[in-house]
């Protein structure tokens, strides 16, 4: 780039129906980084003209243009953004590269994907579900302040998702520091480019607190909500975002795991991250048909206790 002036049984203790269809979706889902990479580089918009790619891209070339500018403005340059629109693109295909970055950004317009799709069928607010309605009208201070500030997060990501894009401050802390190394790599080791970039990444830290991301603030509204958290389970009264941070707190998923079990093919291991949270079977098959009305929901599944269903997980994430 030119610069410008949970713990369970052992899994060999199991048997269940259920372990083999867990690990096969386990194993198709370890195929979607790579097909996404190639996705991502193609340019024949005919044949991969997908909403979900197409958000993905938006996302990084996003990024990418933010770090642009923040090295543009360390370099004086005069005219940040219209630098940023010709370099951006190449360095979003840098970032691209990395798996991290595929995966979170796949499963945030996965999720966008389910915000929009629940809206239209089961009515589930983007922005302000009723679970978050009534944390807002809490007694404790604290506690209601948290949901007003995760409330203006939520609403600040609708606005972004429909723009194809995301603030590097909602970027997870290992990401903005993967974000700024990839940066500085990419300018090369010329004297002048490292200067510039280690102002600019000086600059981009300084104005970034992870604590206040919307990631961040799901996990408060959570933590406050203490052993009646798991209302956030029922994603017609918590919306999309809560359900999926709640769901995977309670399986022991990542939040990107999580949202990969919620997607078509994956229902053995939606259902078991479900039953791993501690829900009854009823609750189960009520969160699972809330996503997909008309799938089969796997045999036996009620018999396999929480603590099973989380070691079966784990099994297939080894």
């Amino acid at each position: 780039m030119a610069i410008p002036a949970s713990s369970g049984a052992p899994a060999s203790a199991m048997s269940s129906p259920l372990a083999d269809d867990v690990a096969a979706a386990r194993g198709a889902v370890a195929h979607v980084v790579p097909i996404l990479r190639h996705l991502l580089r193609s340019d024949n918009n005919s044949i991969f003209s997908d909403e979900i790619v197409a958000r993905v891209r938006g996302m990084f070339v996003d990024v990418a243009r933010q770090l642009v500018i923040a090295l543009a403005e360390a370099a004086g340059h005069a005219e940040p953004e219209g630098w940023a629109h010709e370099a951006a693109e190449e360095l979003a295909h840098v970032l691209a590269e990395n798996p991290a970055f595929l995966e979170h950004f796949h499963t945030l317009a996965l999720e966008w994907q389910w915000t929009v799709r629940l809206e239209r069928s089961r009515g589930v607010d983007p922005v302000l579900p009723p679970l978050l309605h009534s944390r807002m009208a809490d007694p404790d201070g604290q506690a209601s302040a948290g949901a007003m500030n995760f409330l203006a997060a939520q609403a600040r990501f609708c606005q972004s998702q429909r723009r194809m894009q995301l603030p590097l401050g909602e970027l997870p802390g290992d990401l903005v520091h993967i974000a700024l190394v990839t940066l500085r790599a990419h300018v090369g080791l010329d004297g002048s480019a490292e200067a510039y970039a280690l102002i600019a990444e000086r600059g981009v830290r300084a104005r970034i607190d992870e604590t206040r991301s919307r990631l961040a603030q799901m996990g408060h509204v959570l933590d406050a909500m203490g052993e009646k958290a798991a209302a956030a389970l029922e994603v017609d009264k918590a919306g999309v975002a809560l359900f999926l941070t709640a769901l995977a707190r309670g399986s022991g998923l990542s939040r990107e795991a999580a949202i990969m079990a919620t997607v078509e093919g994956q229902l053995p291991r939606f259902v078991l991250a479900l039953r791993a949270c501690g829900l009854v079977p009823a609750a189960v098959t009520q969160a699972a048909l809330a996503f997909h009305p008309e799938a089969n929901l796997p045999q036996g599944f009620a018999d396999i206790t929480p603590a099973k269903a989380a070691a079966l997980l784990a099994q297939a994430g080894a």
